[in-house]
């Protein structure tokens, strides 16, 4: 039933928690943590590479086409307050595309494949419908592509207009949720308007087109024609939609100064640096405002289909009380937290026929699949705040004996919070319906991971933490780590493994130089060391040194 190559592909309860109060710790909370060293920008952008990837296009389509845009908007004076709109737009105009995947997918099928090609053509009037028609049920069966084109054109297309109006209204409303404003989530919802007016909402035309959005239908795709032909291709697909999609004006602008404002110049900051320099996106994240914001980016991941619904918030909470059943340091206990918020972020990447196929996958689909993992490392390797979460979120599918991916790592090469993760993710897609298959009771779900424990692929500590958070193990005292080693001796043992003397021991942790040689006494004690080097290896076989306390100055 537990498929080990993709953990809900084939096969909590809420009961009892650790600790007295049954919480999680949250060390992110702004008194504890009052700077992340993450802006909202910055995790912006880094989303932006998943619905780039949802697009049909190569990552850092949409931070090259905001690039273009806010170059523009400097040719006609976009003031201060609108550049900062003007990103946030950017970056997430086309996060929308989630919310109508499922329907995109009965429709057209393979919905990545569908949104890639629509940079083509105008999608409006008898272009756009005959685009439709010839991409309705792309991959089916001769008659169900008849059918479908047919109630396209008996109902003048009307069920993809809803789900345009759906995308719109979705966006708007994750960039409320993010606490956006009004200059950014009124533009959203007019992102498939058109200069002549007849996109959506109907009617709405010319200048009553937020500017930023104006900036934005135009540099997102010259930026693909200009990547695929050129900087001619791109005056030209520009000239093309001038007074239809384009704001005429603006077309002007950009083919007066497409040279200068399409070249890519050895000096040039990349998009990351440019970011970095605009002073209005620089606000960093407390703990709390960064937790808020992965949940909202979990939740708008999970939209992707309509299986998966809560699915990321519910491994990460399961996740994250299993670390601390297992004794791991607060700090690891909200890291953990967080990469499961994010360990399904590179799924944008995948096309929903495949996600929600009820059958057997293909083995090029299965492949397919398989990339997500690689894509949630690279969607998370920037900034370095956010990249330590997705270090452990890329790895939830990788498997102690090496039959897991992206990397096929093995044994001490996983680190326990991915160990964890993995655990409750596997448990918790058993606990769900998927097309393909029921969801399975706690009880059939406990004993399939068991099995994967029994099998060397998932890890038995791990495992047994996360039974005994989803309840799997009731009046279960805490569960300590290796070798009944605490949270303190755990952070110990990954200084001493770094080659921490006792001093430096002390002075990361800020407490005396007694106290941390009795830490580490206990710790070759417990592990059965009596070196470094052992307890080194000891650490490794564990997977213990995934994120060692940084050494003090």
């Amino acid at each position: 039933m537990l498929d080990m190559a993709f953990g809900d592909r084939k096969g909590s309860d809420g009961h009892p928690r650790c600790g007295e109060s049954g919480r999680v710790s949250q060390v992110g909370a702004s008194d504890a943590e009052p700077d992340t060293g993450v802006t909202l920008a910055e995790l912006l952008a880094a989303f932006s590479l998943a619905t780039d990837l949802g697009l049909g296009q190569p990552m850092e389509h949409v931070l090259r086409s905001w690039r273009i845009a806010s170059r523009l908007g400097e040719r006609v004076e976009l003031d201060e307050a609108a550049r900062s709109a003007l990103f946030y737009v950017a970056v997430l105009a086309w996060v929308g595309c989630v919310a109508d995947t499922p329907e995109v997918a009965r429709m057209f099928g393979d919905d990545i494949a569908f949104r890639s090609d629509s940079y083509d053509v105008e999608l409006s009037g008898l272009q756009g419908m005959t685009f439709m028609i010839r991409h309705a049920g792309a991959g089916g069966a001769a008659m169900h592509r008849l059918r479908l084109a047919t109630t396209l054109v008996a109902t003048g297309g009307k069920r993809v207009e809803q789900g345009l109006m759906s995308h719109c209204l979705t966006t708007s409303r994750m960039a409320d949720l993010l606490g956006l404003g009004p200059d950014v989530s009124i533009p959203l919802q007019q992102f498939f308007t058109r200069w002549d007016g007849r996109g959506l909402p109907r009617g709405v035309s010319h200048e009553d087109i937020a500017q930023t959005v104006r900036l934005f239908h135009l540099s997102d795709i010259v930026e693909v024609y200009h990547r695929t032909g050129g900087v001619q291709a791109a005056i030209k697909v520009a000239r093309a939609r001038s007074g239809t999609h384009f704001d005429p004006r603006l077309v002007d602008e950009f083919c007066a100064g497409a040279e200068d404002l399409l070249a890519a110049r050895p000096d040039d900051p990349d998009c990351h640096e440019q970011i970095a320099a605009e002073p209005a996106l620089q606000a960093r994240l407390t703990g709390h405002e960064l937790d808020a914001a992965l949940d909202v980016i979990a939740d708008f991941t999970d939209l992707r289909s309509t299986w998966r619904a809560g699915h990321s918030r519910a491994v990460a909470e399961l996740a994250a009380q299993a670390a601390e059943c297992a004794g791991l340091p607060d700090s690891e206990v909200t890291a953990v937290r967080r990469a499961g918020l994010l360990h399904d972020v590179g799924l944008h990447g995948v096309p929903s026929s495949i996600l929600d196929k009820p059958g057997p996958l293909t083995f090029t689909e299965s492949e397919r699949l398989r990339m997500h993992a690689y894509y949630t490392e690279r969607v998370l390797a920037r900034p370095a705040g956010l990249a330590k979460f997705g270090r452990i979120a890329a790895l939830t599918h990788e498997r102690l004996d090496g039959s897991g991916y992206h990397r096929g790592l093995a044994g001490p090469s996983i680190p326990v919070s991915a160990r964890i993760l993995a655990a409750a993710d596997a448990y918790r897609a058993m606990t769900e319906a998927r097309p393909h298959r029921p969801a399975l009771t706690p009880k059939q779900a406990a004993t399939e991971l068991r099995g994967a424990v029994r099998r060397g692929q998932l890890d038995a500590q791990a495992s047994d933490s996360v039974l005994t958070a989803a309840g799997q193990h009731p009046g279960r005292r805490r569960v300590s780590g290796p070798a009944g080693l605490t949270p303190r001796e755990i952070q110990v043992l990954s200084l001493i493994a770094a080659g921490a003397s006792t001093r430096q021991v002390a002075h990361a942790l800020a407490i005396t130089e007694k106290t941390a040689g009795t830490h580490i006494e206990r710790i070759y004690a417990k592990t059965g060391a009596s070196t470094r080097s052992t307890a080194t290896l000891f650490a490794l076989q564990h997977g213990l040194l995934d994120q060692p306390t940084p050494l003090r100055s």
